[in-house]
């Protein structure tokens, strides 16, 4: 028992973890989003000198949109690794009461409860333990998939920079947006790996 609550009480911690960081890389892609709009703005008064600029701004506006679904969605998955760890400790306080009666009985009414735990209540902890390994599983992939569409992400705000160039008179306010983009993606990133180490721990 003591084995299952120092494990439930370690997932429960990075479940937290976990969904601290799905904060801040939500806010981020927000914080992307309106950028992208002002950036789109920018682009409009520029002109026919920042075309391409305002394009991959609109791009920018398009991944910081599907960033926040796909953070959503993580979000979600946190929300079941916690019903199904929470479930576990429950087990696990079904069997600390099951083991005191346990102690307490005696002849037939021992065997009953032994029979009991051995059969219905092992299987359910060991099931308990698969959800949470699946859900990890699930998990690891979605952040896999996110970390590869913050690099679609990176290589947007990349491109916007070397259009930037090309923005005329406005090219150090174009320059200046698509190196605030860069370095926001930078952050969100940084979060993503972040994750990656809370699952691996």
């Amino acid at each position: 028992m003591a084995v299952v609550t120092q494990d439930t009480g370690r997932e429960l911690r990075r479940i937290v973890r976990t969904n601290e960081e799905i904060k801040s890389v939500v806010a981020t892609a927000f914080k992307i989003n309106l950028m992208a709009m002002n950036a789109i703005f920018l682009a409009k008064r520029a002109g026919q000198t920042a075309l391409g600029f305002g394009v991959l701004s609109n791009e920018l506006r398009r991944f910081a949109t599907d960033l926040q679904k796909q953070m959503a969605q993580l979000r979600e998955m946190t929300y079941g690794s916690v019903t199904t760890v929470t479930a576990l400790v429950k087990q696990a306080r079904v069997n600390r009461v099951l083991e005191r009666a346990r102690k307490e009985s005696t002849g037939m009414g021992r065997s009953l409860i032994d029979e009991f735990m051995r059969t219905r209540h092992g299987v359910s902890i060991a099931r308990h333990r698969e959800q949470i390994a699946a859900l990890n599983r699930r998990l690891n992939q979605m952040i896999a998939d996110t970390a590869q569409l913050v690099e679609l992400g990176s290589v947007l705000a990349r491109s916007a920079k070397i259009e930037a160039a090309y923005g005329g008179p406005f090219s150090a306010a174009l320059m200046q947006v698509s190196s605030d983009f860069e370095r926001t993606i930078g952050d969100i990133q940084h979060s993503l790996e972040n994750l990656t180490k809370q699952q691996d721990d």
